[in-house]
């Protein structure tokens, strides 16, 4: 029986030694470049606050200058290694200097003491993230299914669709579900979008900094699919000008109070508040945002700030049966596809409990 490499890549560990691997997962110097890189552990690990921190050469990353190059890693958060399977695990982390202050690009570590403030923690803040994104082929930059340099028919039919001619990339899509689901990322559904080769998973409801974990490690999970399947995945807020949809991710987002009874009062609240800050919001939202956000394709314009019951084409939207039940939840719309989940959830809940206009 000869020997093939996906006998050695399945061999499982925990048969014949009780060390596990480590897949340390940071973010890099652009914001959206996902890195990692793998250390063996003496024994099976659940607790982020047992792994040992790490270093990495920063001026390979754009994260440091090279007479001074180390980056220090600090666990954060454990997955279940849906490549490696048995008792490894994916580890996100954070980045410091090595005399421990957070680098320019950590933007968990502000985010962490947002989530940590009594008055946030009180609430409780649920989060939903709606992530869409668009396969490429990978030698030509363009979508999954398009012909090379042309385009399909109109939008309309691919949309949750079905068939040959209307959904691609569905064998992606599905493993990355499932891959989700056993690394023990809550998330909690996929659906096709509306421009053809473009897709969206949703994660959560989450609670606090978790969600913003879980939506990272998602998306390297993702990558790591798309690597194995010979695809790109873009996170481009509008990859296709013209007549296409954009990409985003939609923020769904509650409190305590929100949850209640009169909730339905303290959301319309937050919603004032944050129009407040439309500016500086828009600022945090992802780069690009301002070619998806055009008030067409289910957007508000970049520069107008409103909101409206089951309304996809403002900034701020109630869903019908949070107005008919008079407490629930908000979505925000404006967040860009490539968005900082640190960044766009510590910030709403900044705004709406902490800030005071």
């Amino acid at each position: 029986m000869s020997l093939l490499l996906t006998d050695l890549i399945n061999l499982n560990l925990s048969d014949y030694t009780d060390k596990a691997i480590a897949e340390y997962i940071w973010v890099g110097g652009n914001g959206m470049d996902l890195r990692s890189k793998a250390k063996t552990l003496p024994a099976p690990v659940t607790d982020p606050s047992k792994l040992p921190k790490w270093n990495y050469d920063g001026s390979s990353t754009n994260q440091a200058p090279g007479q001074d190059s180390e980056v220090i890693l600090y666990p954060q958060a454990i997955f279940k290694d849906p490549f490696r399977r048995g008792n490894n695990i994916l580890v996100m982390c954070d980045t410091y200097t090595p005399a421990g202050e957070p680098i320019p690009t950590n933007k968990r570590n502000a985010a962490a003491k947002i989530f940590s403030h009594p008055d946030v923690a009180a609430e409780e803040p649920w989060y939903g993230i709606e992530q869409e994104y668009t396969l490429l082929q990978k030698n030509v930059q363009w979508p999954l299914g398009w012909p090379v340099g042309g385009y399909p028919g109109p939008q309309g039919p691919y949309y949750c669709g079905i068939g040959a001619d209307k959904a691609w990339g569905r064998d992606v899509v599905d493993a990355h579900y499932k891959a989700c689901l056993y690394a023990g990322i809550n998330i909690s559904g996929i659906n096709g979008e509306v421009m053809p080769g473009q897709w969206e998973f949703q994660v959560g409801p989450s609670i606090g900094i978790s969600a913003a974990d879980e939506l990272w490690v998602a998306r390297y999970i993702l990558e790591r699919i798309t690597e194995l399947a010979g695809v790109v995945v873009s996170f481009d807020p509008k990859p296709i000008p013209g007549d296409w949809n954009g990409a985003g991710a939609h923020t769904n987002f509650s409190t305590k109070s929100m949850r209640k009874e009169g909730g339905y009062e303290v959301i319309k609240k937050a919603i004032d508040k944050l129009g407040l800050r439309h500016k500086e919001h828009i600022a945090a939202y992802g780069e690009g945002n301002e070619r998806r956000l055009t008030g067409r394709h289910e957007t508000a314009n970049i520069n107008t700030f409103k909101w409206g019951v089951a309304d996809r084409g403002a900034s701020i939207r109630v869903g019908r049966d949070t107005h008919k039940e008079g407490k629930g939840y908000f979505e925000d719309r404006r967040p860009a596809s490539n968005m900082d989940p640190y960044v766009v959830t510590s910030m709403v809940a900044e705004t709406t409990i902490l800030w005071k206009p």
